[in-house]
């Protein structure tokens, strides 16, 4: 018999340790929902322009909308993501068509997110995104390795997209990523950068961020170790479960967000115009 998969113990870990602490906020209306869902969106384009992930006019952030679930909101193609506030935000249908707002879709972020958000019923938020420690780790064509806390978050928990064709501009690169993803809450996309998802645009986010900075220390630890002859200490089996239990539960993900936006939010009010 094949054992359970670690995400299983989620709820009853999690549970233990969040009892007391704020959830995610549940709507009176879906209009409310979806200004919700916007204004995080806005923020995590600010976060990513902060750390630095963006780079010309590549990557993306998505929130599906939640009265016509087959669309998703998403940045218009061209503007900063410095600038972005959330009536900036265009809505994007199941054919690439932009139902609302005003500005072009970037073509590579229908293809990848259109064909996530379909796979994925359960994943509100989807981020991509040129960091560059997520595309210096995906030169290496392998997983994360459980060598600190942070990064047991991932474990048996993220995918290797291998078959990089190109930039996705066509649905069936967007088929192949989202196939690769399977159930995970994250890819490295071989060649290319990372991809995360998420049951609310904030999880999403924040395993973008906190799975880049992984791929930084992974990146670092293995020129230190390569220098000195070392092999990296890989955290035990048993450990790597506990933490993944913990660290790596959505409403983990979700809570880790919320210093960053209100700290965001804070500095860069207008995002929420």
């Amino acid at each position: 018999m094949n054992a359970p998969h670690p995400k299983d113990q989620h709820t009853k870990a999690t549970t233990k340790m969040n009892a007391g602490l704020p959830q995610p906020p549940v709507f009176k209306t879906l209009a409310e929902e979806r200004q919700h869902r916007k204004e995080r969106l806005a923020a995590g384009f600010r976060l990513f322009a902060k750390f630095g992930f963006d780079e010309g006019v590549a990557g993306h952030i998505t929130a599906r909308d939640p009265e016509f679930t087959d669309t998703f909101w998403v940045n218009g193609f061209g503007m900063s993501f410095g600038l972005i506030k959330a009536s900036d935000l265009i809505r994007v249908n199941h054919t690439g068509e932009v139902v609302e707002g005003s500005h072009p879709v970037n073509a590579a972020a229908f293809a990848i997110h259109a064909s996530v958000h379909a796979a994925r019923p359960d994943s509100v938020g989807a981020a991509h995104s040129h960091s560059t420690y997520g595309r210096a780790f995906a030169t290496l064509g392998r997983k994360l390795d459980p060598i600190t806390q942070d990064a047991c978050a991932f474990y048996n928990d993220h995918a290797l997209y291998e078959d990089y064709g190109g930039v996705a501009a066509e649905l069936d690169e967007g088929q192949r990523i989202a196939k690769a993803l399977g159930p995970h809450k994250a890819a490295i996309l071989q060649n290319h950068g990372l991809l995360t998802v998420g049951q609310t645009v904030d999880e999403a986010v924040w395993w973008f961020i906190t799975m880049e900075r992984s791929c930084q220390v992974q990146l670092l630890a293995e020129a230190a170790a390569a220098g000195t002859g070392q092999s990296l200490k890989i955290i035990d089996e048993g450990a790597v479960r506990q933490a993944f239990n913990i660290l790596g539960a959505p409403t983990t993900g979700w809570f880790q967000f919320q210093t960053l936006y209100s700290k965001i939010v804070k500095d860069q009010p207008d995002l929420l115009n």
